[in-house]
């Protein structure tokens, strides 16, 4: 049997290997899934979800965070900025900026919160987009097809979930 560490990171090794090679697969894989019964696919989602993230430490990947600048909205801003001793317009002004959406998103990435070792310094604190990611679970799955197609090319999670819900649906 492989150690721990080892099978993570065979998760993200092969993530990185394959990733841009099925990208097309994954557009007919989504596809496919948008006519599944979103209860029975949301099911699903929740068990493989739970599969993969007890096989994948996100420490040993963090690409979400080096490469997606999440929406902050008012409420994390306020929480944010008083846990860092800031007043919420002192925060906005000095980590936010405004994306091509409208919406307030990190102005830099790698996010500022995160550290060396790939863990959050806001981590108790942080936006509610970081808390949700990558929507694979909780019964929200079918509500993010898009997204998931997009986050195959920045999350290890979300392309092995993605993966084996076609094999478990024998697509």
């Amino acid at each position: 049997m492989k150690p721990l560490n080892l099978l993570f990171m065979n998760l993200i090794e092969d993530w990185k290997r394959r990733k841009k090679t099925t990208k097309k697969h994954h557009q007919k894989l989504i596809n496919r899934l948008k006519r599944e019964t979103p209860k029975k696919l949301n099911a699903l989602a929740d068990t493989v979800h739970e599969e993969v993230f007890n096989e994948l430490d996100c420490l040993d990947c963090a690409n979400c965070c080096t490469s997606i600048p999440p929406i902050v909205n008012r409420t994390d801003a306020s929480r944010i900025a008083k846990h860092l001793g800031m007043k919420s317009a002192q925060f906005q002004a000095q980590y936010l900026r405004q994306d091509e959406d409208g919406d307030m998103v990190m102005n830099t990435s790698p996010c500022p919160f995160l550290q060396t070792d790939h863990t959050c310094l806001i981590y108790e604190y942080r936006p509610k987009a970081c808390r949700k990611y990558p929507h694979t679970d909780n019964f929200e799955f079918a509500n993010h097809f898009k997204l998931h197609q997009q986050n195959t090319m920045y999350c290890p999670a979300v392309f092995h979930i993605l993966e084996r819900i076609g094999e478990r649906l024998l697509f």
